[in-house]
């Protein structure tokens, strides 16, 4: 902690504004917990460690609704800890997004009319730099608009100094393992930004095409495939089959004619071809398709490749120098024009993978490459979660990570770009090859050069969980907060960036995985359940929210949809109710003071407690080990429903009420029950800080006069139960309940007085009569009192005189209407279910609708029976 955080507390504030109005709160609040250093980590602190890594955010990206749910959560679980005393260490930072941050300021240079080869790499690097420090980084401000408890002072970037050297050492060790290598292999291209893309950079969609069937070879040597790439057919060094396929055996080992070359090409059998799909004989392109290569390999077919970077064709003939979509229609309309085209299916739609960054269609390409090879980083990483190193959580996605992790393929890792990790790696005039470390002299004199391509983004990003800490360096901070106690990620990228962690960490560090849970949530949608998409017209601004509603607000309602690996929906509606709910908590805090509730001095004993008073403590103390359970269990929207009804339901609503009459009627049940209000309070706002910070922060200094509740004690479970006082007063709710329900049939105004009388003695609720009168709104009964309606609810009997304060006929009249309404629905349901035809011919739905229908019709004709029975006179 800083020296800031020894000052003095301010004075507490004595007295609320009559309103909660978030944007004069939130931004003084936030810059107030960093100066004092609250959120900053001591690696020599004796205290348990708790570590959780940001999912770095891209350097050109603002805060969306994704962050927003992620960073709640994170931040909800390490408030959490701090408060129970855990050296908590949340690691801020960002990444460099390499082909993002590239894109951007290219863009930038192309409204000066220059590209990034007018300036030159250094120059355009410093370029990057500079935009960087002017324009990069928005998100940090917004990070702080919605509360996260980063420790600033750590912030990491994945370009500077200390993560630059990381890289460039696990790069030499893993190439002196001979885990990294160079080969040419079948990889994404992007044709716009010039560049292998990793598979989580394509994003896939079904887009309209064309699959075009043709014909190769002459007479009975002839064979049927289909492609809805026709371009790469000048690629084409085989056709495969089945080998199991009767239709082909004649033509397995022979060599047909390829259409519009003067090259013939082998029929080769490959168990790879399915011989129920299409004519059961594919085109093979070793140079253009990831399974063509594979074949080609099995069966050492050569690999021609026939379009450039820029995606445009570069075999000799007619089609040279056109652009693969042009050339695509030129080739059919050759083949057109020798007969070979047997079939021809537009649209055609299909998947198709396309830049997530440009929406340019992706191009396999044979490709000379940097790899890492896999296959044992793979299997550490399967292992590492098999044995129970590392827990997933929910456990269901388990399976997903071991479909992903025993199945990998060798990684692409050079991209060709030039804002990155460059390859440390140099060449020589006679074809030497020299990796260089962080403590290594780079070869010089004439003829060396380095590698000209970077590293893919995931590589150092892949690194951060350890990398952030000092690694390679054997810091403090390193051996007391590694491993992370847990990462909390989006089960989308459990096979990109989770993957890559566990076996660069793993690798890394002898062994030890970079963290203890994988905790996996789901994705944010709109409130239909359907994906957020400025195409879609659905997308939202978070911050468009928070100025609105409040960042409480927006955090509220993220964490209570936050089930386990499963999608979240959002609506502005909900977040409007989640306001309420802050502000229900403000007005509550508010009178609450207004009454004398206080913290000062001990508990007083059980013996001089009410039963309402020891029953809220029960139920505190009941919530207090619910919502722990449900904290380690990674149930945020659990824990944050719970929190909701107890404090708005039963604090707020009974509690509160119930103890007003207390409050009135003063003496020494006043003073205890205002105690216990004060405790009620204390550790409610507590319980809720994780969630909701900003609004518990103003409200539980106020109410304690502490420092700040984000350095305060995390409430504990005093073991205080007391079962006959929650039975007492769950009685007492259920008649309150029930007469309550009973004025709302009759019609009667929330406010309107009615004349009572209550059979309470000898029950456990006799104490409760003045509490129960005030909040039914009942008179005493008078002289006059002629019991119209009687009520018996839980053993009590409450009478009430409805003469002078209903109109008895009409309401009789009304209910009987209603009745008869009822009635008719249910015989038309009953009918159409007992109809054999109908039930035989109608669809599941509509018999489901009509049983609904009958079932309400039920419901409907005992509650208007009930109704009719307890009028006066009935």
């Amino acid at each position: 902690m800083t020296e800031n955080a020894q000052q003095e507390p301010p004075a507490p504030i004595t007295e609320l504004p009559t309103q909660y109005a978030p944007a004069d709160v939130e931004g003084p609040l936030y810059e107030r917990w960093v100066e004092r250093g609250y959120f900053e980590a001591d690696a020599g602190s004796d205290k348990p460690p708790y570590t959780v890594v940001i999912p770095p955010p891209n350097v050109t990206g603002s805060l969306h609704l994704g962050h927003a749910f992620e960073h709640t959560l994170i931040d909800a679980l390490t408030r959490r800890k701090r408060m129970q005393g855990f050296e908590t260490l949340w690691q801020p930072g960002m990444d460099h997004a390499g082909i993002a941050t590239q894109n951007v300021v290219e863009r930038e240079l192309g409204k000066e009319g220059k590209s990034r080869h007018d300036l030159g790499r250094e120059a355009f690097i410093e370029r990057v730099w500079q935009w960087k420090g002017e324009s990069g980084g928005q998100i940090s401000g917004q990070m702080r608009r919605l509360g996260d408890g980063v420790a600033w002072s750590r912030e990491r970037f994945t370009m500077d100094e200390g993560l630059s050297t990381a890289v460039q050492t696990i790069f030499k060790r893993l190439y002196d393992d001979e885990l990294i290598y160079r080969a040419e292999r079948i990889i994404n291209w992007c044709p716009r930004c010039l560049t292998a893309i990793s598979d989580i950079e394509v994003d896939y969609q079904e887009d309209d095409g064309e699959l075009v069937s043709m014909k190769y070879g002459e007479g009975d040597d002839t064979i049927v495939v289909a492609t809805t790439r026709a371009e790469t057919m000048l690629g084409d060094t085989a056709v495969a089959v089945h080998p199991d396929d009767e239709r082909y055996k004649h033509l397995v080992g022979k060599h047909i004619r390829l259409p519009l070359t003067d090259r013939s090409i082998p029929v080769v059998a490959d168990e790879h071809v399915d011989p129920e799909f299409g004519t059961g004989a594919v085109k093979v392109t070793p140079a253009h398709d990831p399974n063509d290569f594979e074949i080609g390999r099995r069966h050492d077919l050569p690999a021609i490749a026939v379009m450039d970077e820029h995606a445009v064709i570069t075999a000799h003939g007619p089609f040279q120098g056109l652009d693969r979509l042009e050339a695509r229609s030129a080739i059919v309309a050759a083949l057109r024009a020798e007969g070979r085209i047997v079939a021809e299916k537009r649209p055609y739609v299909h998947s198709v993978g396309h830049c997530s960054r440009c929406k340019t269609t992706i191009e396999p390409r044979l490709s000379l490459q940097w790899w890492v090879k896999v296959s044992p980083l793979a299997k550490a990483a399967g292992d590492a979660v098999r044995d129970g190193r590392v827990k997933i959580h929910p456990q269901e996605m388990e399976k997903r990570y071991f479909d992903w992790v025993d199945n990998l393929h060798d990684w692409c890792i050079s991209r060709q770009l030039w804002w990155g990790h460059r390859i440390p790696v140099w060449y020589g005039p006679n074809g030497e090859i020299v990796c260089v470390g962080p403590d290594d002299e780079a070869p010089t004199g004439e003829g060396w050069h380095q590698d000209t391509d970077v590293l893919d983004t995931w590589f150092s990003s892949g690194l951060w969980p350890f990398s952030t800490l000092g690694w390679p360096e054997q810091t403090e901070s390193l051996a007391k907060f590694y491993p992370n106690s847990v990462l909390v990620t989006g089960y989308d990228i459990l096979f990109f960036w989770v993957a890559r962690m566990m076996m660069f960490g793993l690798y890394a560090m002898d062994g030890t995985p970079p963290f203890h849970t994988i905790a996996l949530h789901g994705m944010v949608r709109d409130q239909f359940g359907k994906k957020m998409s400025k195409s879609f017209g659905n997308a939202v601004n978070p911050l468009d929210w928070m100025d609105k509603y409040g960042s409480d607000a927006l955090r509220f309602t993220l964490a209570r949809g936050a089930n386990p690996g499963v999608d979240v929906p959002i609506g502005e509606d909900w977040v409007q109710g989640s306001r309420n709910f802050a502000n229900k908590i403000w007005n509550a805090t508010r009178f609450a003071l207004m009454n004398g509730a206080t913290v000062e001095g001990p508990l007083p004993d059980a013996s001089a407690m009410s039963s309402t008073d020891r029953w809220i403590l029960s139920r505190l103390n009941s919530v207090v080990a619910e919502v722990d359970a449900h904290y380690d269990d990674f149930q945020f929207a659990k824990l944050s429903d719970a929190l909701f009804h107890f404090a708005w339901d039963e604090v707020f609503d009974w509690y509160v009420e119930l103890s007003k009459t207390t409050f009135q009627a003063g003496g020494e049940p006043a003073e205890v029950s205002k105690r216990v209000l004060g405790e009620v309070l204390d550790v409610t706002l507590r319980l809720l800080h994780p969630v909701v910070p900003f609004v518990t922060e103003t409200l539980w200094t106020t109410l304690t006069g502490g420092e700040s509740v984000v350095i305060a004690d995390w409430p504990a479970d005093s073991g205080f139960r007391d079962a006959d006082a929650e039975r007492e007063i769950g009685t007492l709710q259920s008649v309150i309940t029930e007469v309550r329900r009973f004025r709302a049939d009759q019609g009667l105004q929330p406010g309107q007085r009615v004349p009572a009388r209550l059979t309470l003695d000898g029950t456990a609720l006799a104490a409760h009569e003045p509490a129960v009168r005030q909040l039914l709104r009942l008179q005493p009964e008078g002289e006059s009192f002629t019991a119209t309606a009687t009520l018996p609810v839980a053993g009590v009997e409450v009478a009430l005189d409805l003469s002078g304060v209903i109109d008895v006929a009409a309401e009789r009249k009304r209910l009987a209407k209603d009745l008869a309404a009822a009635e008719k629905e249910k015989a038309q349901a009953t009918a159409k279910l007992g109809n054999e035809a109908f039930l035989a011919k109608a669809p599941d739905h509509v018999v489901e609708k009509i049983r609904t229908r009958l079932a309400k019709a039920d419901e409907d004709i005992a509650r208007i029976t009930s109704q009719l029975d307890r009028l006066p006179g009935a």
